[in-house]
């Protein structure tokens, strides 16, 4: 199924939920999900007969410009017995980021919500674990934020090189 296709089912399923479908920026075309229905939308995507989304290649969060008011959470999932894969994208804003997980969905979730928890701050409700995964527990801020301050010291040692 193409990208169109996929983009066309969910439109008649989540009416509202479905924001757009972007084929401008570079890499796959994109159908922007409603942050409140991304867990309903992912879970029709796995389960569906015609979609069968298994596998969750890829979650990330992006800070687009530090003029922006949101950060992307992108999902890049795969179909193995279709062939066919899509990207979705939830836009949550940047002072209170809160997203519901999707790792009771595709297990590899967990670790790829905990990084984008880890790095941007972005809170993933219902994760099992959210916790930092690549910093110390102790580490002050997200530093792929665009307004991150990285620190002069942390526990007496210099950070930057």
């Amino acid at each position: 199924m193409k990208p169109e296709e996929i983009y066309e089912v969910l439109t008649k399923q989540f009416g509202e939920a479905v924001l757009g479908f972007d084929t401008e920026l570079a890499g796959d075309p994109s159908i922007r999900i409603a942050p409140s229905a991304i867990t309903d939308v992912c879970q029709y995507l796995a389960e569906t007969d015609t979609l069968a989304f298994d596998s969750l290649m890829c979650l990330s969060g992006a800070d687009l410009s530090a003029k922006d008011e949101e950060f992307a959470v992108v999902y890049h999932i795969y179909a193995m017995q279709h062939r066919h894969s899509i990207v979705l994208k939830a836009m949550v804003p940047k002072t209170n980021p809160h997203l519901p997980s999707v790792s009771h969905i595709w297990k590899t979730a967990d670790w790829h919500e905990r990084e984008a928890y880890d790095l941007y701050g972005i809170l993933f409700e219902g994760h099992q674990d959210l916790r930092r995964i690549l910093l110390p527990d102790d580490w002050d801020g997200y530093p792929l934020r665009k307004d991150y301050k990285e620190p002069e010291f942390y526990r007496g040692m210099r950070v930057p090189y």
